[in-house]
């Protein structure tokens, strides 16, 4: 019984509700019993309840929401700086070659610059010195062949 009186009060719930929707809009007065304030209160509670989790899962969101964006920039971050760490490396790696070339050829020629044989060959060469009894003949030559020579060497 205590069933059916709660199936009729809703019942009668829904049709007083649809009453008032009507044109008319009559009123009527809703029965203020017992049973009627626990149903409304149970609904109030209800509906709280769905506010108040929808607010908690609302705050949830956003604090997961902004956690992701701060990831996800720390991420963008750290890999434009690895990218930009990289290529400096590989700068510094170009210039490192070139760096240790440049030393390779500076140790050759210290070992040349050592050489006697070398050093008269290079005076007679470049500030035409000559050994006793030697004359030296300038000819002239050809900037082309000047060129081509020390592309022959390497």
């Amino acid at each position: 019984m205590y069933n059916n009186d709660k199936v009729s009060m809703e019942g009668e719930r829904v049709m007083s509700l649809n009453r008032d929707n009507k044109a008319d809009k009559r009123e009527v007065t809703s029965i203020r019993n017992d049973y009627v304030r626990s149903v409304e209160m149970e609904g109030q509670r209800k509906k709280a309840h769905r506010v108040r989790l929808l607010r908690r899962l609302t705050v949830f969101g956003l604090l997961v929401l902004m956690a992701t964006i701060w990831v996800g920039s720390t991420i963008y971050a750290q890999t434009q700086t690895i990218s930009e760490k990289e290529q400096l490396r590989e700068e510094a790696l170009i210039k490192l070659e070139e760096v240790e070339k440049q030393q390779d050829q500076l140790e050759e020629q210290i070992l040349l610059l050592n050489d006697e044989e070398y050093l008269a060959k290079l005076a007679r060469k470049d500030y035409f010195l000559s050994d006793e009894g030697e004359i030296i003949f300038t000819t002239p030559h050809d900037e082309k062949k000047d060129e081509e020579k020390p592309s022959e060497k390497e």
